[in-house]
Parts: structure tokens; sequence; C-alpha cells
């Protein structure tokens, strides 16, 4: 039986979680959607033309498919933060580096400005959420029980 979130880190927790899965998990409508319609997409954000090869179809897709099950973990571990706190700091950890390895890799291969200024750093910030509730929450900081 899932622990109820008693503080009011772990329940904040569970929203931070929730809201990251709608995210990520809106990464299924492009896994699946038609490659012209990603074409469309590249050009209506101003990075030019997409090129259509079976490895473009496939880093699109795959990486689509690995966002969305990123999402489906996430929404999981919501349903018993208490449980699965060592899971989320790890993954709050991992989301830092992976936002600062983002930013370095948006910056090296020419990504817009505006893109390199906010995946990368906005994927970091929410992995040092996911670590300072967890830190809270394993304090016992606020417990209301």
């Amino acid at each position: 039986m899932p622990s109820e979130p008693v503080s009011w880190a772990e329940r904040a927790l569970v929203i931070v979680l929730r809201v990251n899965a709608v995210i990520v998990l809106a990464a299924l409508v492009p896994a699946v959607m038609p490659f012209a319609w990603m074409q469309a997409s590249h050009r209506g954000l101003g990075l030019g033309e997409l090129p259509e090869s079976p490895v473009i179809g496939y880093l699109t897709r795959s990486c689509s498919l690995l966002y969305a099950s990123n999402g489906v973990l996430l929404f999981y571990l919501s349903l018993d933060v208490r449980r699965h706190l060592g899971v989320i700091g790890c993954l709050g950890a991992l989301g830092i580096a992976f936002g600062l390895a983002l930013l370095l890799v948006d910056w090296a291969v020419g990504m817009p400005p505006w893109w390199t200024a906010a995946e990368g750093p906005l994927i970091a910030v929410v992995g040092a959420v996911f670590v300072w509730l967890v830190t809270c929450a394993k304090g016992g900081e606020g417990r209301s029980g």
C-alpha cells in the first residue's frame, strides 16, 4: 500500500513529478506524427530544413520515446514518493548533470540562443528541485503527522 505524503516536501514532490510526467509524456506525439509534420515544426521553430533520412527518423522518434518513457517513470514514482526518495534524488542529480550537458551540446551544435538558454538550464533546475525536495523530505521538515 503506497504511503500518503505527510510533509509539505512530499506533497510538493508529487506535484512536481506529475507535472513533469505530463510534460514529457507529450513527447509521444512526435514519436508517432508523420515526418512531414516534423519537418513543418522544424521550419516553424526557425531551425531550417529537417533532412529525411533513416538516422534522423530513428533519432527523433527514439528520443521522443525515451522522454515519454521517463514520463511514465516519473508518474510511477509520484505514487509513493516516500518509498522512492532515493530514486527520485538520483533522478534529480542526473537531471542536473543532463541539463548541464545539454547546455554544452546545444551551444556546441549551434542551436538557437533561445533553445540553448531554455532546454538544458530548465532541466537542471528541475533536477535541483527534485534534490532539494528529497533532502527536505528525508529531513522530515514540515511533517504534519
